[in-house]
């Protein structure tokens, strides 16, 4: 789903140590919120969510899923229709048989989000209210949790980051005797996590805990002891519900690419007291490996320039990547809004004179693109293929969330993201 938002005209450019910021207020074009149930849903393995909202979300859902007709998924759309945009139906009446049915149905569910969309949020259905209720009747047989997934003024990954901070806030207390821990925050593939508890384990690093746990009894207690590592950089609201809680929030680049990755790594070892050389031990053979796999994809994408439209929030990190691992010019670097207080540590490794747009005026920024010709351009699904009749190349900026790209073991993974478009252009032109 699109949106287009008109807003006031572009602010003057500030100045960063390293970078200029110009801020842009006009239309923009966003999934919504609700795309991050694709990722989510794989991520908790009993945990089922529900949307209320109307046939467009659930053809989104469909859609963005790729889910069979035969398929059982953990998700679904409780569909509004026109007498309950009216008010002619009990809404609340209406959500507590859906719920009930549903949870008659599919005993294997342990967790439910009730998950808010544009027309719950428009006719003011009050979810946490109903998840409130619901939990006292049917508490014994799932957590019953509320987010909004609504794409009215936000980007498609804080979905992720209300569906988390929802969670944040209903976690156990852990116990005041309790040892420090380790909380990885965002949903990660299960392999990333693997890999880098086995990293934290081999520096005596622990216990380590994942948000969110693989299965809704896993989720891990907070408190005081607890000490967090963002996976993800748009998890601001996330971060904020676990400072309430008492938590940590321990400063660090994010996890991509080898340099990324080390640094987030070394942010949990100091916090941790480890030796340096016991450091350099563990990460010595996974760093080496992956480098090794960068060169290739830096072949290709050395001095390639890069425009990066505003869409995923995860455009710093990966500027600062492709910049200092892979050679490329970053032309613009678009982002939704600028955390300073999550990005700092990032900011501060980006190239001299980066210019970064901070929001969106679409037809400018458009205009801007065109003009430069970059190489390559990431951004969302809606402005690749007009892009691309124009000749451009382009790669979407949802892939980079439906695919495992952080820590070592993805770096290579990561890079070649951005040199497979640039290949195909190739090929066409060959």
């Amino acid at each position: 789903m699109t949106q287009a938002v008109a807003c006031a005209a572009p602010s003057p450019a500030a100045t960063g140590e390293r970078w200029t910021l110009r801020h842009e207020r006009g239309q923009r074009e966003v999934f919504c919120g609700l795309t991050g149930i694709v990722w989510l849903h794989r991520a908790i393995q009993d945990a089922f969510f529900l949307v209320v909202g109307s046939r467009t979300c659930a053809h989104l859902l469909q859609s963005a899923a790729g889910v069979m007709i035969f398929a059982e998924p953990r998700f679904a759309t409780a569909i509004m229709e026109e007498r309950d945009l009216a008010g002619m139906a009990d809404m609340n009446a209406e959500l507590d048989r859906v719920v009930r049915r549903l949870l008659e149905r599919r005993p294997d569910i342990r967790m439910l989000f009730l998950v808010g969309s544009c027309p719950s949020e428009v006719i003011k259905l009050d979810l946490a209210r109903a998840a409130s209720r619901l939990s006292h009747e049917l508490g014994d047989r799932a957590t019953i949790l509320a987010y909004s997934g609504s794409g009215i003024e936000t980007t498609f990954t804080q979905g992720e980051d209300a569906c988390l901070a929802a969670l944040a806030a209903s976690l156990p207390a852990e116990p005041a005797t309790a040892e420090p821990s380790l909380l990885v925050v965002g949903a990660l593939a299960n392999v990333v996590e693997d890999q880098f508890r086995r990293l934290f384990e081999q520096m005596g690093i622990g216990p380590v805990r994942f948000l969110p746990g693989r299965r809704a009894a896993d989720q891990p207690a907070v408190g005081p002891g607890t000490r967090f590592l963002l996976a993800q950089p748009f998890l601001a609201d996330t971060a904020r519900a676990l400072e309430r809680r008492g938590a940590t929030r321990l400063e660090a680049p994010f996890p991509l690419g080898v340099e990324g990755t080390t640094a987030w790594l070394a942010a949990a070892a100091e916090a941790w007291g480890v030796d340096r050389e016991r450091f350099e031990t563990v990460v010595a053979i996974p760093q080496a490996r992956a480098r090794q796999a960068l060169g290739r994809h830096r072949e290709r994408l050395d001095g390639k320039r890069l425009f990066l439209f505003p869409d995923s929030l995860l455009e710093v990190p990966l500027a600062r990547f492709v910049a200092r691992e892979l050679g490329m010019q970053l032309v613009e670097v678009g982002t939704p809004y600028l955390n300073s207080r999550l990005l700092d540590r990032e900011l501060a490794l980006l190239p001299e004179g980066t210019a970064i747009t901070e929001g969106q005026h679409v037809d400018d920024q458009l205009d801007r693109c065109r003009a430069a010709r970059p190489d390559l351009v990431v951004c969302g699904l809606g402005l690749a293929n007009p892009l691309e009749a124009e000749g451009l190349t382009t790669k979407w900026s949802i892939e980079l969330l439906f695919t495992p790209v952080q820590g070592y073991e993805q770096a290579a993974d990561l890079a070649e993201l951005f040199a497979r478009p640039l290949a195909r252009r190739a090929l066409l032109e060959a």
